[in-house]
């Protein structure tokens, strides 16, 4: 059912209807399914068929990757404790964040698929359009609404523009995926909307609220920085702006070759302003005769939670410096790395920290617990696989701490250098060459004993493969995974990058390319740049700026041992996390990112 018809009905209607639509998606899924199973229905009918409800293939065989879509990375209490139900039943124990904020779970069988999706709607959550050629997800700064430098909160926005583009016509068979991005920050790219399709960014102009707006940004083998389209685009025109992007998209992109179908590849392809000139032709016709309309409403379980912050009590009357028990020396780093003031007085915002976003079931269901008992009754989920916690009263953080530690949840280091992220990789990815979780794992012990401030500030992420979805490019530490032989025998290796992220002026900079390291040795090689870092840097200089100041040719030379270690041992043909040799095993590509 296409949401623009949804114009002038009542929000009981509106959420009436949008159950009974999902209800029946999952029913039609569960006859396809069983149809495919039976034989009846070849791969290539039901594989896109699956793809658009959120179901992905394994290079496992016989089992799903299910993916739940999280407008705005926004979830209530009761929302986490079924995501925790979900895990026991359907998913081992375990689910895992990604950098969509997107709730992932693995191994499932296909047959029991229909299962999972009914106990997601439950709660208003569901698998549709998570995957495939359409708008995926739409993500938002984790810090909307309470954040201190903030223009305006723009979840409603993102929320709403998520609901208009689902299930329409234009969007159900794009050329390719296409990812937007919002930020309500002044001083911040919280979202990072300049690796985006479309990247929004909140802005004022003469008391009127709008959004400066970004296109053609993506990661992939081939990293791109999105354009300034247009630097206000005033709130009543947000969704004719944004559909008139899609429309040129849809369009131009590449149908015959996937791998240039982005709109990015457009945009290198025909120029920035002949892109921005076919924006503004469609954008004039639906102008001029009508496109895809606002929902008059938006179901409520589709991101659109209200907060409802717990009272104060003394905690508005504690300083900033208040820290927990006497000596509590973990509870004092924890507090520094992990809490910050929001822009409503009296409150703090917890990030929990999710070592490469996997979540078990029992924390689930205790952060489902705290979120009620201590915040606003709701989690906002990160890029960087974390999850938030907020409108948490002052006064009550050293309980919070104590809640979280019981979890095995109150890791310091948030946002700082041991805060990897990482994709799922060849732990389920048929795409992935190597395990970038469980390197992850490694880098994240190496850099552990690092107390420097400017270090602890860096940041690694760690791809599987060439594809980015762990954002290797716009890292300070970017790795991602591919192969190679020694001896004869194949071993796994990843590529090396510097120097990614924003610069000094906020422009978006992509890790420059080192060289490939055997992925057991992947730790080192970072410790010694760390290590030149401490001892070479300048004054005031950045580790881009360090970077760029010494070269990529010193780094290789740095590392040109790692990379052609004169000296082996039997692990350097494993894998992390393995005890057998590694053995290079790719299947169809589904595009997990």
């Amino acid at each position: 059912m296409a949401t623009g018809g949804m114009a002038g009905w009542g929000r009981e209607e509106l959420e009436i209807a949008h159950e009974r639509t999902v209800r029946e998606e999952i029913e039609n899924f569960r006859r396809k399914a069983e149809s495919f199973v039976a034989g009846e229905i070849a791969e290539d009918e039901f594989r896109p068929f699956r793809l658009k409800h959120g179901i992905y293939g394994q290079r496992q065989a016989g089992v799903q990757m299910v993916r739940s879509k999280i407008p705005g990375g926004l979830l209530t209490a009761r929302q986490l404790k079924q995501l925790g139900r979900i895990a026991d039943e359907f998913g081992g124990g375990r689910g895992h964040l990604t950098t969509r904020q997107d709730m992932q779970y693995h191994f499932v069988p296909l047959a029991r698929v229909p299962a999972l999706m009914h106990l997601l709607a439950d709660v208003g959550l569901s698998t549709r359009e998570a995957c495939y050629n359409t708008v995926r997800n739409v993500t938002t700064c984790a810090w909307t609404g309470i954040a201190r430098d903030e223009v305006f909160d723009v979840r409603p926005y993102a929320q709403r523009l998520a609901y208009a583009f689902l299930r329409q016509d234009l969007t159900a068979n794009l050329p390719r995926k296409f990812k937007i991005a919002f930020d309500g920050c002044r001083s911040s790219d919280c979202a990072v909307g300049a690796i985006h399709d479309i990247g929004l960014r909140a802005a004022e102009r003469d008391g009127r609220r709008g959004f400066r707006m970004v296109v053609a940004g993506g990661l992939g083998p081939l990293p791109t920085e999105a354009q300034l389209l247009d630097e206000f685009v005033p709130e009543e025109r947000l969704l004719n702006k944004c559909e008139a992007v899609v429309r040129v998209f849809n369009r131009y992109g590449n149908r015959k070759n996937k791998n240039l179908a982005r709109l990015k590849f457009v945009m290198r392809d025909r120029g920035f302003a002949w892109l921005k000139e076919q924006v503004e032709k469609e954008y004039a016709e639906i102008l001029a005769n009508g496109g895809i309309a606002w929902p008059a409403a938006v179901p409520e379980e589709f991101g659109g939670y209200q907060s409802h912050p717990p009272p104060l009590g003394a905690g508005a009357l504690l300083p900033v410096v208040h820290t927990g028990p006497a000596g509590d020396a973990a509870y004092d780093r924890w507090r520094h790395s992990n809490v910050a003031e929001q822009k409503q007085t009296g409150y703090a915002a917890v990030t929990v920290k999710i070592a490469q976003g996997n979540v078990l079931s029992r924390q689930l269901r205790g952060l489902a617990r705290l979120a009620s008992a201590a915040g606003d009754g709701l989690a906002r989920l990160t890029i960087q696989q974390n999850l938030l916690l907020a409108f948490l009263p002052l006064g009550r953080l050293p309980q919070v701490y104590a809640a979280l530690r019981e979890l095995g949840l109150a890791d310091a280091g948030a946002r700082e250098i041991t805060d990897v992220t990482t994709c799922p990789g060849a732990y389920s990815c048929n795409l992935a060459l190597t395990k970038a979780m469980n390197l992850g794992a490694a880098l994240e012990e190496a850099v552990r004993h690092y107390d420097d401030p400017l270090v602890k500030r860096l940041s690694i992420k760690v791809s599987g493969c060439p594809n980015s979805c762990g954002h290797h490019w716009v890292a300070d530490f970017g790795f991602y995974g591919n192969a190679r032989k020694i001896d004869g025998k194949e071993v796994p290796y990843y590529q090396m990058l510097l120097g990614g992220g924003y610069d000094e002026q906020g422009i978006m900079r992509f890790g420059l390319a080192v060289q490939s390291i055997p992925a057991r040795l992947a730790p080192e090689a970072v410790t010694r740049v760390l290590d030149h870092f401490l001892a070479h840097r300048g004054d005031g200089e950045t580790f881009r700026e360090y970077v760029m100041r010494h070269k990529v040719q010193t780094f290789r030379e740095m590392t040109n041992d790692l990379a052609r270690p004169a000296e082996l041992f039997p692990e350097i043909y494993q894998d992390w996390g393995d005890d057998q040799a590694y053995s290079l095993a790719l299947g169809r590509g589904e595009c997990a990112a």
